[in-house]
């Protein structure tokens, strides 16, 4: 009778794929989570709806007399609610014909290699655009200057809320870091695709991706990064018949393979639930790096008699004045008219630009509508929140992105 526990023939079967296949994915991601210093992911719940968190105190007077009251300063800590934590579904499929043609080496392994890649590449992508509506915008003159006033916002927001920053990281757009560097050697360090530096212009860590756009700095605490996932071995998927290889400690991903008979494929299904996330939406500090004025583009008012979502520009705004990269003026809260659904009533600047070949304009943080390209009209129109916002200009010359960043110092009418 054979001994307990042997391997045989049963045991290496495709089995072993699956294992493979959501053991690299867990190592990879615990390196990664190690440089960035997150200590361990947070399992949620199917269903669990994201959120950022937003703080501030106003402080009251400290000069109170001898046996006064003393008065509550007002400290708030308000929710922002972002899409749930939803589960996504993945599947590939190889051919018989394919493993015939090239082998089971190149058909199945370097797909599922592809496959692996591909998945992790997304959750980066979506924490890059996530980092980038962080709420804590500044302008710099220069590369450096903008690494050095992205962490010190940090320090200085984290201070005013009594919290400890044990370290900073930040985001870079990888041609900025090249175009500073210029011939400078540095020492780069790469890991399973992720370019990084350590202690480089004040930073504890940069992170260097293609996926941050040009022109920007972006800083937050380490510790203001977490990892929340979904557990593919939940018990309820179970209860579908829905089996999933999972790593075993912290399962991130859930993998299986089988071969489809009716079709001669080998199909391979990945089941996964997982954010990079930031605690405080206004602990992330993104920092413009102002160019010297664009050539060929100037900022001014709309003219007051032109017509934008069907009202004249005076009903919009009136006396709106660009000065140097401030823009000064009131603005009037409209509710008719042909306003953008994704908008809907609010206030509205109407602005005129000089130049539209090759040019984006935005607002930071955005309120719906991203970086637009200008057309022939040379002219567009911001749904302004707050004078916390910026509005962005963009022009690419050759292969280099320049950036303009104007400063709000609007009046809001009362509605």
């Amino acid at each position: 009778m054979a001994k307990e526990n042997l391997t045989g023939q049963a045991q290496i079967d495709v089995h072993v794929r699956e294992i493979d296949f959501v053991t690299r994915f867990g190592r990879n991601w615990t390196a990664l989570l190690e440089i960035l210093g997150i200590m361990r992911p947070i399992r949620k719940e199917p269903g669990t709806r994201l959120v950022a968190y937003t703080s501030g105190i106003v402080l009251q007077p400290g000069n109170v007399g001898e046996g006064e009251e003393i008065p509550y300063s007002q400290a708030n800590v308000e929710e922002v609610y972002f899409d749930d934590l939803e589960l996504k579904k993945r599947a590939k499929a190889v051919s018989i014909e394919a493993v015939n043609k090239y082998g089971a080496r190149n058909a199945i392994q370097r797909t599922d290699d592809a496959f692996l890649t591909g998945l992790q590449t997304e959750v980066m992508d979506e924490f890059y655009a996530f980092l980038q509506t962080g709420s804590m915008v500044g302008t710099s003159p220069t590369f450096q200057m903008a690494m050095s006033m992205a962490k010190g916002r940090i320090i200085d927001k984290f201070k005013k809320m009594n919290r400890d920053v044990t370290g900073v990281v930040e985001f870079v757009n990888t041609l900025d870091l090249y175009k500073y560097l210029g011939g400078a050697p540095v020492q780069m360090q790469t890991m399973l695709g992720f370019e990084y530096l350590k202690d480089f212009l004040g930073a504890n860590l940069v992170i260097v991706s293609s996926a941050i756009k040009p022109g920007r700095v972006i800083a937050t605490p380490i510790d203001n990064i977490d990892l929340y996932y979904i557990d593919p071995s939940d018990g309820d998927f179970q209860a579908l018949g829905l089996n999933y290889t999972t790593d075993g400690v912290t399962n991130l991903i859930g993998f299986h393979a089988n071969g489809n008979y009716n079709t001669a494929v080998g199909e391979s299904f990945a089941l996964s639930g997982m954010k990079l996330w930031a605690e405080y939406l206004d602990g992330i500090a993104i920092e413009f790096i102002n160019d010297a004025a664009i050539a060929d583009i100037s900022v001014a008012p709309k003219a007051a008699a032109d017509t934008i979502y069907n009202h004249t520009v005076s009903d919009l705004q009136t006396d709106i004045a660009i000065s140097g990269n401030v823009i000064t003026g009131t603005l009037k809260y409209v509710t008719t008219g042909d306003l953008p659904a994704y908008w809907g009533p609010g206030y509205f600047l109407a602005l005129d630009f000089g130049e539209y070949q090759n040019v984006k304009v935005g607002l930071v943080p955005t309120q719906g509508s991203g970086m637009v390209s200008l057309d022939s009209d040379k002219d567009a129109a911001f749904c302004i929140k707050d004078n916390s916002q910026k509005i962005v200009v963009q022009k690419t010359v050759g292969n280099e992105i320049h950036t303009q960043v104007y400063e709000l110092a609007l009046t809001f009418e009362e509605h």
